[in-house]
């Protein structure tokens, strides 16, 4: 008998305890505690990634086409060098005796002809020997273009500027035609070809940025533009090749480097939700959207492209929705909702990180 009070006691305590004695249980108190955001659209660029080989914009192997000896070498290898300037003179032998022969024959071809004009004029020689003068005084002149043209060959010069190569050769040296002086490349602008699954055909434009990096150079960026597409798709890769110019002031990028890279597509706008939000059960991706009940709803949604942070979603979702971003742990099918904070919209970009 004396045991009934302590147990009528005992239960009233727990009965306060758990609030049934105020009237029932609290507001909220089964109610996960999340972060959600509206679903809103965003600016959104695509992104095509490929790895590439740079190329200068012009490159060639500079050579001699006479045989010839060296008579003197006016360039070092890495040398930057202008369109027009001698790098290679030969020795020009009898070269210029012979120019100096033709054009003492023009000249004296050409006097014959000024008087047989003037003896034309009055009618004191035929018409055909004026004729026959004037083509002796056209071929004097060709040989002298002839002259001239032997001796340019003697002087080797650059035909762009660039930056030259290793050099080959050495004052004396008997060159053959064909021989190796040295290379010259333009490196002021890089051409970049790489490869694009024929499926993104219809995403490629000339004129779209393209970033490019290389390992040999970590953190810098080398910015540029599509410049060309080929006409042909390769039938055993199913890809296009794609070129692309990239600016190279400091000319740190050299022909045949590795170069990943970036191409930036037309900017659109997308559904986009930060990456946190999304749930992956095996292959299929979910988010929790809060229903008019402000209870959880798990979604099935189809995702597009990511980027710091963020994700497409192209299907599941529309404008408007509202998601839960932060919590999702938390979270089962039906459970309610009480927000901890509200995000601007669920598109929004993250806030970079101090020195990004």
């Amino acid at each position: 008998m004396r045991r009934m009070p302590v147990l009528a006691f005992c239960s009233l305590l727990l009965v306060a305890c758990s609030g049934e004695g105020n009237g029932g249980p609290r507001p909220g108190a089964g109610a996960a505690l999340v972060t959600t955001a509206e679903v809103a659209t965003a600016p959104w660029i695509d992104r095509l990634e490929a790895v590439g080989t740079a190329r200068a914009s012009e490159s060639i192997a500079i050579t001699s086409k006479l045989a010839e000896r060296v008579e003197r070498v006016r360039f070092e290898s890495g040398q930057r060098v202008e369109a027009g300037q001698v790098l290679v003179e030969l020795d020009v032998g009898g070269d210029v005796a012979d120019l100096d022969a033709a054009r003492t024959a023009y000249r004296e071809a050409q006097r014959q002809y000024e008087r047989q004009r003037q003896l034309a004029e009055q009618r004191l020689i035929p018409t055909s020997q004026l004729d026959a003068q004037r083509a002796t005084r056209d071929a004097a002149q060709a040989r002298v273009q002839q002259a001239l043209a032997r001796v340019a060959d003697r002087a080797i010069i650059a035909p762009f500027a660039g930056v030259l190569g290793l050099r080959e050769v050495s004052p004396g040296q008997l060159l053959q035609p064909g021989t190796a002086i040295t290379t010259l490349d333009a490196l002021d602008t890089m051409q970049v070809d790489f490869a694009v699954p024929e499926v993104h055909l219809a995403r490629l434009a000339e004129g779209l940025a393209v970033e490019a990096r290389s390992d040999a150079w970590s953190g810098q960026v080398f910015r540029g533009r599509l410049i060309s597409i080929d006409s042909r798709v390769d039938v055993a890769t199913r890809s296009v090749a794609v070129r692309a110019a990239v600016e190279n002031p400091e000319g740190r990028l050299l022909p045949g480097m590795l170069l990943t890279l970036k191409v930036f597509e037309q900017e659109r706008l997308a559904l986009v939700v930060p990456e946190i939000a999304v749930l992956q059960i095996g292959t299929q991706s979910y988010v929790y959207r809060v229903d008019a009940e402000r209870r959880a709803e798990l979604v099935p949604v189809r995702l597009g492209s990511r980027e710091l942070g963020r994700v497409e979603v192209v299907e599941g979702l529309t404008a408007g929705d509202r998601i839960v971003i932060d919590g999702t742990v938390k979270l089962r099918p039906g459970l309610a909702i009480r927000e901890s904070e509200t995000a601007p919209s669920a598109g929004s970009a993250p806030t970079p990180a101090a020195g990004d």
